[in-house]
């Protein structure tokens, strides 16, 4: 074995930690193994200054991840953001874990960076932050193709939850890139006995399949808040899966990934775990309350509510109907009722299977 990589996380909320958690286990598992030890193998960057003062202080990340500690393998830093490249530039491996919304500014910053670079954000980025004259939201390579084309940039993603990566219960990711030095890197810094990274150059599908996975998530959690039955919530995420791959096959990805973990295994977790934010809102809502105090609720962002305006738009703009994505848009927007929801969905024309 040599020197362990060095990993590089920004972002220090709940998916960051776990990342950063992780990459030190496998870095210390390699030291383990005869590696040259190597003490600060991970550098978890914290916006918040007082946020790592505390981190650090702590050996915890009580904000967004109590009660799993830090060790010593992993260095919290919060060097200013202007100095992320140089940063970067001492590290063998830049994750950025940061929302999908800021992502556009951190690529910007490391846009001559020479090391491979990987996002962990799921959705499309905000209407309003997309710097073309369309107005339509955009996938995480979307955005790099804009303010970064010759990066070494790709997506990690697959069902998973911060939580359960971060204990060490087993979990498979999917690294994601045309760059076949990406996803080298990922495995490399996170493939140890309790986390697979399996390799995928289907980028598109991969970020597809985490965008739309949040908003059925949301149908899902409707579903089950009305009490509907096992069999239609095995009816919604088939239909929905359906639903995910038409996008994501008219948007350039191929239909197998859909039957991934990035499609069916993320959609599968978030449209049925406990854990789920998304499948939460829809619980919530089918309890009659309405949308701001659902989201007030959940202390954090249920990447769904943002993202099916934007699934729906991109969706319409193909000519692909995705008849449980205008629903979920409907209720969200006040629109419909819960069970008017369902209605709508179970009075359409019949259809043939697949499609």
């Amino acid at each position: 074995m040599g020197t362990p990589m060095k990993v590089l996380v920004i972002g220090a909320g709940a998916w960051g930690t776990a990342l950063a958690v992780s990459a030190a286990q496998r870095s210390v598992s390699d030291q383990t193994a005869g590696g040259a030890r190597s003490p600060r193998a991970v550098t978890l960057w914290a916006r918040d200054v007082v946020q790592a003062d505390a981190m650090r202080e702590q050996r915890q990340n009580v904000r967004y991840l109590p009660g799993v500690p830090l060790s010593a393998a992993i260095e919290i830093g919060a060097t200013p953001v202007e100095r992320l490249p140089q940063l970067a530039a001492q590290h063998d491996l830049v994750v950025l874990a940061t929302p999908v919304g800021g992502l556009r500014a951190q690529l910007q910053r490391l846009a001559a960076v020479q090391q491979p670079v990987a996002w962990v954000c799921k959705g499309f980025e905000p209407p309003r932050l997309v710097a073309d004259a369309h107005g339509v939201g955009l996938l995480p390579h979307e955005i790099c193709a804009q303010v970064a084309l010759r990066l070494q940039a790709g997506a990690l993603s697959g069902p998973s939850f911060a939580q359960e990566v971060a204990a060490g219960q087993p979990t498979a990711l999917v690294a994601a890139s045309t760059h076949p030095s990406v996803c080298t890197a990922l495995q490399q810094a996170l493939h140890g006995p309790n986390l697979r990274v399996y390799a995928n150059d289907d980028l598109v599908g991969v970020e597809l399949g985490g965008a739309v996975k949040n908003v059925l998530a949301i149908a899902t959690g409707l579903c089950d808040g009305l009490q509907l039955g096992l069999n239609a919530r095995a009816a919604l995420i088939t239909r929905g899966l359906a639903e995910m791959t038409r996008l994501g096959v008219a948007l350039g990805a191929r239909p197998e990934t859909f039957m991934g973990l990035s499609g069916l295994g993320d959609l599968v977790l978030t449209a049925t775990g406990d854990l789920s934010r998304n499948r939460k809102v829809g619980l919530l809502l089918a309890q009659g309350r309405q949308l701001p105090e659902v989201l007030a609720s959940l202390g954090h962002v249920a990447e769904g509510v943002g993202t099916a305006h934007t699934v729906l738009q991109r969706a319409q703009a193909l000519g692909i109907e995705l008849p449980i994505t205008a629903c979920v848009v409907a209720l969200l927007d006040g629109a419909v009722t819960p069970a008017e929801a369902v209605r709508q969905l179970m009075t359409r024309q019949p259809a043939h299977e697949p499609g």
